[in-house]
């Protein structure tokens, strides 16, 4: 489990994509914190480190992630979020991140405000019953609060610190972002439609 805060921006040194997936390996100021087998999110995606050695760890991306998620569009050096899994007595600064990537969306325009920067994000069918203005979703792996919500689109609304400490500051027209939506809604959608199909006997 994640929080949406990015620890670091990584680059990709190489990626060898094939029939059978992809595998990466990333540069990181965090490779002292990475041990194999650990879980790393990467753009928002939960992989698991099959190698480190001093700044560097590999990952493996299957076919079902590439099909998914944005990874398999990253070249070498291609800048990824990083993110560490969240250890119990950490802070949630962010919200509740599983790295689970729920579909891909294009950034549609990219205006400046004031100091900040509004980015608005198609919203792939079907998402968008668990989106809702002033709530959490995770974009490339960012936990972001909701700005403006209609049918088919989301914009968020972006800090300094966020445009200089992620990917998303390089965010143009036609990009391609992972985006999670905060699981509770899911959950929520689920329990309510067991006890409106069992007359509320569970």
């Amino acid at each position: 489990m994640f929080t949406g805060l990015v620890a670091d921006r990584g680059r990709v040194l190489t990626i060898e994509q094939g029939a059978q997936g992809a595998r990466l390996s990333i540069s990181t100021t965090l490779g002292a914190e990475i041990a194999e087998g650990d879980s790393v999110a990467v753009n928002g995606v939960c992989l698991t480190a099959t190698g480190v050695a001093g700044d560097r760890f590999d990952v493996e991306a299957m076919n079902q992630t590439l099909a998914l998620t944005s990874i398999g569009g990253l070249n070498a050096g291609s800048a990824v979020n990083l993110e560490l899994a969240l250890r119990a007595a950490d802070r949630l600064g962010g919200h509740i991140v599983q790295g689970h990537v729920d579909g891909v969306g294009r950034v549609l325009a990219v205006r400046s405000d004031g100091f900040a920067r509004r980015v608005t994000v198609e919203l792939p069918g079907g998402l968008g019953r668990y989106v809702v203005a002033h709530g959490s979703i995770a974009v490339d792996g960012v936990s972001l609060t909701v700005a403006a919500l209609d049918d088919a689109t989301f914009t968020v609304s972006l800090i300094p610190e966020t445009l200089e400490r992620t990917t998303l500051g390089e965010a143009v027209v036609g990009s391609i972002v992972n985006l999670e939506v905060d699981v509770v809604a899911k959950y929520v959608e689920k329990s309510v439609a067991v006890l409106a199909v069992d007359g509320g006997r569970r």
